[in-house]
């Protein structure tokens, strides 16, 4: 997950963002844009273009009339609970910027229609049509339509985004956008290690992970310094493993019940959570917390720097064995999504052999209990058990050797993640002045993010054997949401687009246009982004 390297915590810069009022026009591809419209000028701005949105879609059809909400819109639903709650969140964004009361209805009525048919949509696809007389979002499962109701948003202007009435007009031009994902596996990781986020903290990021139609949110639950979630047959785990973060604050753990709601929360916006134990290193915590866990019997003291490598489970004591059993056994009782990750990096104060002993024999515990092992790409180095996946982290620098020993297992079967961390590591530093985050594997500005094609990235990898993409991000120096959206925003939406659209639309120049059209949407939402020089940013 990361090179071996040593920081110290670096004070917070508050997250640099535009304010911007009123409404905004993309007006050319140089991203020129009209601020603060009088009212009488507004009506005569132009509906946000189809293919104006993030991530691209697969098929865009622009033409006829646009359609505009208005006082007497409702929202159309079928009669199922899932389509209704859809629906509802589609209208909870809606009326507080419009006014407009926008009821749910089963009747036929113009306006907002969620239609679940029979299609070519796949399980997350959808097809959204716009006219004069409303809009329909066709899918053929629930999250095709939570996916085609993110495209409607990005395509109101940005103060839809706002929890105050705003003067619109709200207007979505007309055409047909027919959209499905090119990989399953759309992810963006959050580390709760190193400094502990809350509930709201987190839920506050799916919502962010949601607008780009991410689909995989992995918890980094356990490291060196802090573990986070509850273990009944473990106890001390939590309250005494989770009792600090790095530099030395009062850290913190999720109960059972908490992280349930995590859970829950995800799924209301179709995410799936991937909990994360990392072994048989980054497991100070653990060590700490239970003394019988440590090769000598001894108990380390809690651990509150940034260096890694220097902690290790023990190969030959069955205790560990059975540790992994019951913290595995339990977070799958707690976790209704496919997949545990059983970490698997910079295990550097472990044997090889007992690294392969360690993995393989925790492997099979994870489909014991009905999941898909993930491991971070060293897992390659022992036997990945049958449809097990491997997260690569590496750099473009990375030595041929290690390179294809990943190639290798993918050619025998094993999935991929990609995850390279000079592309897509989103505590990297964009530049040498950024005050927040780490600098090991680069400085990573959002061109270079976004600048690569998963699909091509290992060379010699069968193409069916990537998975996905996933964002990963590290909190050594982040202890706030704000310096998570800072830190995120605005790689984020670029990795999002790598797993979601297809290669074919991949177009820096293109999308650092579209990229730029997000700024007032962030702005009313309340985020805090990196105004990178690369990106021709709206005038504040």
């Amino acid at each position: 997950m990361r090179r071996n390297h040593s920081s110290t915590p670096r004070t917070p810069r508050l997250p640099r963002s535009s304010r911007v009022f009123g409404s905004l026009l993309l007006v050319a591809a140089a991203g020129v844009f009209t601020l603060g419209a009088a009212p009488s000028a507004r009506a005569a701005v132009p509906p946000t273009p189809l293919d104006r949105v993030i991530p691209a879609p697969a098929s865009v059809q622009p033409g006829g009339t646009p359609y505009r909400l208005a006082r007497g819109t409702s929202v159309r639903v079928d009669a199922t609970p899932e389509v209704r709650r859809i629906g509802a969140y589609l209208a909870g964004i809606l009326r507080p910027s419009t006014g407009y009361r926008l009821p749910l209805t089963e009747s036929a009525a113009a306006g907002i229609r969620l239609h679940l048919a029979k299609g070519d949509y796949g399980a997350e696809g959808y097809r959204l049509h716009s006219g004069a007389d409303g809009v329909t979002l066709t899918a053929s499962a629930p999250a095709g339509l939570f996916h085609g109701v993110q495209t409607l948003r990005q395509l109101l202007p940005a103060a839809v985004e706002k929890r105050t009435v705003q003067p619109g007009p709200w207007q979505i031009a007309g055409g047909t956008v027919t959209d499905r994902p090119r990989y399953s596996y759309r992810g963006a990781m959050l580390d709760v290690s190193r400094h502990f986020f809350t509930v709201a903290q987190v839920e506050h990021y799916i919502d962010e992970l949601a607008l780009y139609k991410v689909n995989e949110l992995h918890l980094h639950l356990s490291d060196d310094q802090g573990w986070r979630i509850a273990i009944d047959s473990w106890p001390r785990l939590a309250p005494y493993g989770g009792s600090t973060e790095v530099g030395g604050g009062k850290g913190g753990y999720y109960t059972k019940a908490e992280y349930r709601e995590i859970v829950r929360y995800a799924a209301s916006r179709y995410l799936e959570v991937v909990p994360e134990i990392d072994m048989p290193g980054h497991t100070n915590a653990a060590l700490a917390s239970y003394a019988p866990l440590n090769c000598n019997g001894e108990a380390p003291p809690l651990y509150t720097g940034t260096k890694v490598g220097f902690s290790s489970l023990c190969a030959t004591k069955q205790v560990t064995y059975d540790f992994a059993n019951d913290v595995l056994r339990e977070l799958a009782a707690l976790t209704p999504g496919r997949y545990l990750h059983i970490g698997g990096d910079e295990a550097h104060s472990t044997s090889h052999a007992d690294y392969v002993t360690i993995m393989d024999r925790v492997q099979p515990l994870v489909g014991k209990y009905g999941k898909t092992v993930i491991g971070w790409h060293q897992l390659t180095g022992a036997h990945p058990v049958k449809g097990a996946i491997a997260q690569y982290w590496g750099l473009d620098t990375t030595s041929a050797a290690d390179k294809d020993q990943v190639v290798q297992a993918a050619k025998n079967g094993t999935g991929l993640i990609l995850s390279p961390a000079d592309r897509v590591y989103l505590d990297m530093k964009y530049t040498k002045d950024t005050k927040l985050g780490l600098d090991w594997a680069g400085l990573v500005e959002v061109q270079r993010s976004y600048d690569w094609d998963p699909g091509t990235y290992l060379a010699g990898a069968p193409s069916s054997a990537v998975k996905g993409v996933e964002a990963p991000l590290w909190s050594e120096t982040l202890k706030t949401s704000a310096d998570i959206d800072y830190m995120a925003f605005p790689r984020l939406p670029g990795a999002a687009e790598l797993g979601w659209s297809p290669a074919a639309t991949h177009d820096w120049d293109a999308y650092k246009v579209r990229l730029a059209a997000q700024a007032p949407r962030w702005d009313a939402l309340g985020i805090g982004y990196y105004r990178s020089p690369q990106v021709p940013w709206p005038a504040a």
